[in-house]
């Protein structure tokens, strides 16, 4: 099956682990962070939660890796990934760096018989994110992919909905956002396609992520991608070269003024900003039944309206508000009706004690992977063959090659 296996329908999807040192051997994993930026920080919070031993962190950038070692009491850094791999010889590798170098660095890890969780996107063409894939599953090492906003409460909280049949059949799902980036923001991994850069690599993956949860719910198989056609844009074309942006929240705070800008050289922009994709999903042996889903972003437009997830069925629609589902959710069973819905306490009680939602996100990823490495029964989460599917879907939609069928063999 494409992208998911099913979860039970009639428990919560996510379960807590306050106590998950009482399942586990008394010595604990150890892992190797590659990156010093946002997502390497994250993950070292959240493997750190899942009780693993984050023992060394490399990055190209001696002062920032400095840095982020310090803040995050990791006792060994080198800009040498290559020599702390081989020293530490660690059971997990978390590479949190720019995609355009995710090849190398995790093809390496896997020889070398470690586990990896490794943020979105997996590479950047699908051939070799289905290498990885492949290398991973032949050598029977864990992978997790880490387009976690699936993990959102109101999206597993929509699955429970589409679950019970309160929206009845479902026909549709749309995913829309606009999130005027500043065009004026410094030159950066995220404007360059080569370095995994581009809204399709870095937004789409969360809805997508996000659309096969929640309609997951239909039953097994009811979220598989079996067609998509779309396509992509680049609007910003060039940005200020203004210094190196080491953590990805910068790039908003970053911005320039016009003087500021006028006063830099520029650079050319390769990324896509702004996409369209339509998308089948549903079961592979009834592709009558499925679901009608479209994807629309741009990284630098506004709109009136907010961004929002909606899933229209046949006996009702449910409205999300904001673009990963983290806003209220409104439930309609007429026209005009709409019930403002509260998320249930066992959702939130499933996850993570964690107030920022995307450190929530990646902490319940990486509880789930390491309770997988340790045989512990846990629910399923994205992998590889994920990552995998995903870039499948991406590749089409920037080469506008029409509606393809997407195997996933």
């Amino acid at each position: 099956m494409i992208g998911m296996t099913e979860w039970p329908f009639s428990t919560p999807v996510i379960e807590h682990h306050p106590t998950m040192e009482q399942s586990r051997p008394a010595a604990p994993l150890t892992a190797l962070i590659l990156g010093a930026g946002f997502a390497a920080e994250g993950h070292t919070i959240a493997l750190k939660a899942a009780g693993v031993d984050v023992v060394a962190i490399a990055s190209r950038t001696e002062s920032s890796l400095a840095a982020a070692a310090e803040k995050l009491e990791i006792p060994r850094w080198d800009t040498d990934w290559r020599s702390l791999l081989a020293d530490v010889q660690p059971d997990i590798v978390a590479v949190g760096t720019p995609g355009g170098v995710h090849f190398e660095t995790i093809e390496a890890s896997l020889q070398a018989g470690c586990h990896v969780l490794c943020d979105k996107p997996l590479t950047t063409a699908a051939a070799d994110s289905r290498t990885l894939f492949e290398l991973a599953r032949d050598r029977g090492l864990k992978t997790a992919y880490a387009a976690s906003y699936r993990y959102q409460p109101q999206t597993l909280y929509a699955r429970e909905l589409v679950a019970s049949g309160r929206l009845g059949e479902i026909y549709e799902a749309e995913f829309v956002s606009h999130y005027h980036w500043p065009a004026r923001m410094p030159f950066g991994w995220p404007h360059r396609l080569e370095d995994g850069g581009g809204r399709l690599n870095n937004n789409f993956t969360h809805k997508l992520a996000i659309a096969q949860n929640i309609l997951g719910g239909r039953g097994p198989g009811g979220a598989e991608v079996l067609a998509v056609t779309g396509e992509c844009r680049n609007d910003l074309k060039r940005v200020p070269i203004a210094g190196k942006v080491h953590d990805f929240r910068e790039y908003f705070t970053r911005a320039l003024s016009v003087e500021e800008a006028a006063e830099c050289e520029w650079a050319e922009v390769t990324s896509d900003w702004a996409y369209t994709v339509l998308a089948r999903l549903g079961d592979r042996e009834a592709p009558d039944e499925a679901v009608s889903a479209t994807f629309r972003h741009s990284g630098l437009r506004f709109g009136r309206h907010a961004d929002h997830v909606a899933i229209y069925g046949e006996e009702g629609t449910l409205h999300i508000e904001e673009a990963y589902t983290q806003g209220p959710m409104f439930l309609a069973t007429a026209p005009d009706c709409w019930e403002e819905l509260t998320i249930p306490e066992h959702i939130f009680s499933g996850l993570p004690d964690e107030d920022d939602p995307t450190q929530r996100n990646w902490t319940q990823l990486a509880c789930d992977l390491v309770d997988d490495i340790r045989g512990v029964e846990t629910r399923d989460y994205l992998t590889f063959r994920d990552g995998w599917i995903y870039q499948e879907v991406i590749d089409v939609v920037r080469a506008a090659a029409g509606w393809t069928r997407i195997d996933g063999a």
